[in-house]
């Protein structure tokens, strides 16, 4: 039987660095708030990609939390789009 490994979250298990693991973190987790914000709104996705400054299948995709298609400055811009400003807190680890 091989041994398992433990892991501190799903992106800790999927990537090689910690860096790598904090960065899509912090992407998933700001991806989450706009969709979130898209929802509680009423938007259709073509009206919160008009607001969000994207075509409407980049939108699909961020509703659909697929990560790897946006950088943490995209994501940045698309929040500011729609009237939030980013705070970033750093914590020990």
């Amino acid at each position: 039987m091989s041994k398992s490994e433990t892991y501190a979250s799903v992106w800790d298990a999927i990537v090689d660095t910690p860096e790598q693991a904090a960065n899509l973190r912090a992407r998933a987790e700001l991806m989450q708030k706009i969709a979130a914000i898209v929802q509680e709104s009423g938007w259709t996705q073509v009206e919160a990609a008009t607001r969000c400054g994207v075509t409407q299948p980049r939108m699909n995709d961020l509703l659909r939390g697929r990560v790897s298609r946006f950088s943490l400055d995209a994501l940045v811009n698309i929040a500011t789009a729609i009237g939030r400003r980013v705070h970033v807190e750093l914590e020990a680890a």
